[in-house]
Parts: structure tokens; sequence; C-alpha cells
């Protein structure tokens, strides 16, 4: 992998990861198209995530710190000595610490059990092009039959445990993280704008904790011949990060005022694509 072929991954993976498009299906297949032609692998993908990610602690970090102080003084017995209060009964940013961390348990646990077919057969591309058309169905009908009066203050023990499990499932590429949650944000009831929001926030815990536990076990792979290389692979990661800020502010504008159906289409096109690339023989499924 050449470094300017990174900077496309990059910005691939920083256009596309807060998007409810799949950036793992993007950076699978934009991968196999480039000179080098191969699959970058889950361990590169997961570790350039992190870029992204920083993105969404600096956009985010009074809202996180904030949260953050919030869920320590319930904890610790500030709002009130019983399980309720320490729970977050009296406050909604502790609630929200809370079920940042009860919504990450599902795609820890899926993660860790299944990482050997997540890396291999479900990185399929023809499961990716039934993938991608599907859920962006099932997202059509999400915007279309949700409420859209909740916030996030109103987010229950029950929502959190649904959400988290809704981003697990972009454990296969082609589902999206983001798109996973603001599906379900919304079949809650959630506003399109909450919706985003508490995607951003739930990814936080699960993407960070993939991307440092790829870093830290795949190391020496990284470097290893037919690898993208450490350079290769921090270039990416730092293009990610400042492509994927800006996408955070335009995307938020854009939800607060208008529906997912442009994503639907691109999803649905993404698709198409991806199999007539598979039909004509430009790329491999595997």
């Amino acid at each position: 992998m050449g470094w300017w072929e990174a900077v496309i991954l990059g910005l691939v993976q920083g256009l596309t990861e807060f998007l409810p498009i799949s950036s793992s299906a993007h950076i699978r297949v934009i991968g196999a198209l480039l000179p080098h032609g191969e699959d970058p692998g889950a361990a590169f993908t997961a570790i350039i995530q992190i870029g992204t990610e920083a993105a969404v602690v600096l956009y985010f970090w009074k809202d996180i710190t904030r949260i953050i102080a919030a869920w320590f003084r319930a904890l610790f017995g500030r709002d009130g000595s019983d399980w309720k209060a320490r729970m977050g009964a009296h406050h909604a940013d502790a609630r929200m610490g809370w079920w940042v961390i009860l919504g990450s348990f599902p795609i820890v646990i899926l993660g860790v059990l299944f990482k050997d077919t997540i890396e291999t057969s479900l990185r399929n591309l023809y499961i990716t092009v039934v993938v991608l058309a599907g859920f962006a169905c099932v997202l059509w009908i999400a915007d279309r039959i949700g409420a859209k009066r909740r916030n996030l203050d109103d987010i229950t023990i029950k929502d959190a445990v649904l959400l988290g499990f809704a981003q697990a499932m972009a454990l296969i590429p082609g589902v999206s993280r983001s798109g996973g949650t603001i599906t379900m944000g919304l079949f809650l009831g959630m506003t399109r704008e909450a919706a985003a929001r508490v995607s951003f926030l739930l990814a936080i815990p699960a993407v960070l904790g993939s991307g440092f536990f790829e870093l830290f076990t795949e190391w020496d792979t990284l470097g290893a011949p037919g690898s993208p290389g450490f350079l290769n692979t921090a270039i990416a990661t730092v293009v990610a990060f400042g492509v994927g800020y800006a996408v955070i502010v335009w995307f938020l504008k854009l939800v607060s005022t208008h529906s997912y159906t442009p994503f639907v289409i691109y999803r649905i096109a993404a698709s198409g694509a991806i199999l007539g690339l598979l039909t004509a023989g430009a790329i491999s499924a595997t």
C-alpha cells in the first residue's frame, strides 16, 4: 500500500464513519479497487476508526465531561444514597453514562466471541451487498414510522439494551454502526438528531476499545509483508480524524431538518454498484 492509498482510505473512513452507509463496507471495497488491490483487513479498519472516534471525543468534549462528572456524582451518592439515585434517577446525564456503559456490552461480547468470523467470512462482499440493501429498507421504514418525539433525556434501560444490540449488528460489514443505532433510535420514537447523537456517544467506548485492542494484538502483523504498514495506518488514521470532524458538524445540521432518505437511496445504489463490480470480476468477494 502506498501512502496516497492510505490517504484515500482515511478520507473514505472519515466521510463514511458517521453516516448510516457503513464505513467498513466502503473500506473493504475501495481497498480492493486501489492499485494494491487487497482488502486492508479488519485490523486496519478498526485501528483507523480511532481517528474518527477521536473526532467524536473532540466535538462532544463538553457533553462527555458533563456526563462523566454527573455519573461519578450519582455513583458516589451525591444525588442520594439509594440505588435508584446512584443509577441516575435524579440526573439525565448520570443516566446517560449508565446507558452508554450498558449499551456497549453487546458489541464487546459479540465482537470477542465471533472475532474470527467477523474478520473472515463476514467480509464476503456478497453478504455486504445484501446487508447494504436490506438495512436501507429498514432505515427507510424506521424514518417513516418513527414518532420522532423523544430526546436523549427520555432513554430508558430497555432502550439502552436495544440500542446496544443494534450497534452490535455493525460487526457485519454493510450494516453501519451509526445506521444500526440510528435506525433503532427512530423505531424507539427518538428525533432524528437525538438518534444521531446517541449513536455518536454509544460508539465511543466500543470503537476506541476495538481500535486499541486491534492495535495492541495485531501490532506485529501491521509491519509484516503485504500488510498496510505502521506509517500508512497512521496516515489513514490522521486523515480520518480531520475529515470525520467536518462530517460530524455537517451531519448533525443535516438531520435536524432533513430525512434519512438520501442515505437509503445511496445504500441501495452502493449495493448495486458492488454487485456490478463482483459480476464483472473487477473485485473478488473474498
